[in-house]
Protein backbone atom coordinates (compact mmCIF):
# COMPACT_ATOMS: atom_id res chain seq x y z
CA UNK A 1 0.00 0.00 0.00
CA UNK A 2 1.38 3.32 -1.17
CA UNK A 3 -0.81 5.69 1.31
CA UNK A 4 -1.97 4.56 4.79
CA UNK A 5 -4.76 7.25 4.35
CA UNK A 6 -6.34 6.68 0.81
CA UNK A 7 -9.56 9.26 0.86
CA UNK A 8 -10.51 12.06 3.23
CA UNK A 9 -13.95 13.89 3.48
CA UNK A 10 -13.56 17.22 4.09
CA UNK A 11 -17.59 18.74 5.35
CA UNK A 12 -19.17 21.91 4.32
CA UNK A 13 -21.47 23.81 4.42
CA UNK A 14 -21.46 26.04 1.11
CA UNK A 15 -19.73 23.49 -1.67
CA UNK A 16 -19.77 26.60 -4.04
CA UNK A 17 -17.96 28.72 -1.46
CA UNK A 18 -15.37 25.72 -0.80
CA UNK A 19 -14.73 25.42 -4.27
CA UNK A 20 -13.97 28.51 -4.79
CA UNK A 21 -11.57 28.59 -1.57
CA UNK A 22 -9.77 25.15 -2.09
CA UNK A 23 -9.66 25.67 -5.86
CA UNK A 24 -8.33 29.46 -5.43
CA UNK A 25 -5.70 27.72 -2.11
CA UNK A 26 -4.32 24.89 -4.05
CA UNK A 27 -4.10 26.37 -7.42
CA UNK A 28 -6.36 24.10 -9.14
CA UNK A 29 -9.64 22.91 -10.53
CA UNK A 30 -12.40 20.88 -8.38
CA UNK A 31 -14.46 18.51 -10.41
CA UNK A 32 -18.39 19.09 -9.26
CA UNK A 33 -20.44 15.49 -9.28
CA UNK A 34 -24.12 15.63 -9.21
CA UNK A 35 -26.17 12.71 -7.85
CA UNK A 36 -29.99 12.98 -7.24
CA UNK A 37 -29.69 13.81 -3.75
CA UNK A 38 -26.25 15.73 -3.56
CA UNK A 39 -23.64 17.25 -4.87
CA UNK A 40 -19.74 16.69 -4.41
CA UNK A 41 -16.66 18.03 -5.84
CA UNK A 42 -13.23 16.24 -5.92
CA UNK A 43 -9.41 17.36 -5.94
CA UNK A 44 -8.21 15.84 -9.40
CA UNK A 45 -5.90 13.20 -8.11
CA UNK A 46 -3.38 10.46 -9.95
CA UNK A 47 -2.63 6.71 -9.82
CA UNK A 48 -1.68 6.35 -5.93
CA UNK A 49 -2.15 9.26 -5.01
CA UNK A 50 -4.89 9.86 -1.87
CA UNK A 51 -8.65 11.53 -3.01
CA UNK A 52 -10.40 14.24 -0.97
CA UNK A 53 -13.68 15.43 -1.81
CA UNK A 54 -15.68 18.32 -0.22
CA UNK A 55 -18.98 16.68 0.71
CA UNK A 56 -21.95 18.49 2.37
CA UNK A 57 -22.03 17.88 5.92
CA UNK A 58 -25.52 16.65 7.64
CA UNK A 59 -27.15 17.03 11.09
CA UNK A 60 -25.55 13.14 12.16
CA UNK A 61 -21.99 12.98 10.58
CA UNK A 62 -19.61 14.81 8.34
CA UNK A 63 -19.63 18.21 10.30
CA UNK A 64 -17.18 20.90 9.91
CA UNK A 65 -14.72 21.09 12.82
CA UNK A 66 -12.15 22.64 14.39
CA UNK A 67 -10.93 19.06 16.19
CA UNK A 68 -9.72 16.03 15.23
CA UNK A 69 -7.25 14.86 12.25
CA UNK A 70 -5.15 17.64 11.09
CA UNK A 71 -4.74 17.08 7.23
CA UNK A 72 -2.17 17.88 5.43
CA UNK A 73 -3.00 19.33 1.45
CA UNK A 74 0.31 19.58 -0.87
CA UNK A 75 1.08 23.28 -1.77
CA UNK A 76 4.10 22.27 -2.85
CA UNK A 77 6.33 25.65 -3.89
CA UNK A 78 3.78 27.95 -3.49
CA UNK A 79 2.80 28.15 0.43
CA UNK A 80 3.04 31.70 0.45
CA UNK A 81 0.68 32.26 -2.75
CA UNK A 82 -1.48 29.79 -0.79
CA UNK A 83 -1.89 31.56 1.93
CA UNK A 84 -2.42 34.29 -0.01
CA UNK A 85 -5.56 32.96 -1.41
CA UNK A 86 -6.98 31.92 2.44
CA UNK A 87 -7.11 35.39 3.85
CA UNK A 88 -9.08 36.25 -0.25
CA UNK A 89 -11.24 33.73 -0.18
CA UNK A 90 -12.81 33.86 3.44
CA UNK A 91 -10.21 31.62 5.22
CA UNK A 92 -8.72 32.38 8.50
CA UNK A 93 -4.86 32.01 8.77
CA UNK A 94 -4.11 29.88 12.52
CA UNK A 95 -0.43 29.53 12.39
CA UNK A 96 1.32 31.16 9.20
CA UNK A 97 4.29 29.34 7.46
CA UNK A 98 6.76 27.38 9.76
CA UNK A 99 9.56 24.66 10.23
CA UNK A 100 8.40 21.23 10.49
CA UNK A 101 12.19 19.81 10.64
CA UNK A 102 12.62 17.98 7.89
CA UNK A 103 9.78 17.36 6.75
CA UNK A 104 9.74 20.85 5.33
CA UNK A 105 7.12 23.68 5.84
CA UNK A 106 3.56 24.13 6.97
CA UNK A 107 1.08 26.73 7.84
CA UNK A 108 -2.14 26.32 9.90
CA UNK A 109 -5.62 27.04 8.39
CA UNK A 110 -9.54 27.34 8.89
CA UNK A 111 -11.04 27.16 5.57
CA UNK A 112 -14.63 29.45 5.22
CA UNK A 113 -16.60 26.74 6.30
CA UNK A 114 -14.90 26.05 9.94
CA UNK A 115 -12.39 23.10 8.54
CA UNK A 116 -8.83 23.23 10.34
CA UNK A 117 -6.23 21.95 7.74
CA UNK A 118 -2.78 22.53 7.31
CA UNK A 119 -0.97 23.84 4.22
CA UNK A 120 2.35 21.76 3.44
CA UNK A 121 4.93 22.21 1.02
CA UNK A 122 8.64 20.43 1.29
CA UNK A 123 10.10 23.34 0.06
CA UNK A 124 10.64 27.16 2.23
Amino acid sequence: MANQIVWVDIPVKNLNRAMRFYSAVLDLTLKKEEFPTLSIALVPQGPGEVGVCLFPYSEEDHQPSMHGPLVYLNCEGRLAEALEEVDRCGGRILKGRHSIGGMGWRAIVVDPEGNRIALHSREG
